[in-house]
């Protein structure tokens, strides 16, 4: 490919809590004046961790590595479901947490590896009609959503303290966690919610490489080409 720029790439963001993904495009977009930002997989508001941001030709590349596997840690809150199957949802049950143990969690989460169909949330980005479902969660509609097939290469808990449990998961694209959390507080009688989530790595990328969103906004246009990655080393890792 001819005439690539040092802006052709991609540049790795370690996401704070609170912002959406395409709001992390966006003020790179404005700070920087680049025309083509993207990333490449979604994370929710709240979660933190690695956020892939292509730029320029660099944007072509994002199907290809949005299907990479990605690695996850956060913490489990057992005792209560949510609507969103997340901290931010609001609470639709309370029950008594059970007597469990780290080997006890470990051994239900051993469960849930493999293939298995997961039933997406319904406070989720996918669309129904072309309306994103938490639209319609918003309004109080349920929907019926499809399952999808998605695989867990590993799913373990590393603590456990009444009612929170540590735990890191890696999994396919596409995977969302939180119904793994809610389908895990199913199994075991008393409901439970995702309360924080941090992607680690995705493909061949790691979090460790990556630079805090407020980092990246302090820096010039001229540092900014230094820190990203070139689009043939990006076409390497994709």
């Amino acid at each position: 490919m001819q005439d690539l720029s040092a802006l052709d790439g991609a540049i790795l963001v370690d996401k704070p809590a609170g912002p959406t993904s395409h709001d992390v495009v966006d003020a790179i977009r404005r700070k920087f004046g680049i025309k083509k930002v993207g990333h490449c997989g979604t994370l929710d508001p709240n979660a933190t961790g690695l956020l892939i941001i292509v730029l320029g030709r660099g944007t072509k590349l994002s199907e290809r590595l949005m299907g990479d596997d990605k690695v996850y840690e956060g913490t489990i809150k057992f005792g209560e479901t949510t609507d969103s199957y997340d901290c931010d949802g609001e609470i639709t049950a309370s029950l008594p947490v059970p007597s469990l143990s780290l080997d006890f969690l470990n051994e239900e989460a051993a469960k849930f590896i493999g293939d298995q169909m997961q039933l997406p949330p319904m406070v989720s980005a996918i669309k129904k009609n072309g309306v994103p479902l938490y639209k319609l969660a918003r309004k109080g509609i349920q929907v019926q959503r499809e399952e999808r097939l998605v695989h867990i290469y590993n799913f373990r808990f590393t603590a456990y303290v009444e009612p929170l449990g540590q735990f890191r998961v890696a999994c396919t694209k596409g995977t969302y966690i939180r119904s793994i959390a809610h389908d895990l507080g199913q199994k075991l009688g008393c409901g439970a919610h995702l309360t924080t989530l941090r992607r680690s790595a995705s493909g061949k990328f790691d979090v460790k490489d990556a630079l805090s969103l407020d980092t990246i906004l302090q820096l010039s246009l001229a540092k900014l080409e230094k820190r990203v990655m070139p689009f043939l080393k990006l076409v390497a890792n994709a």
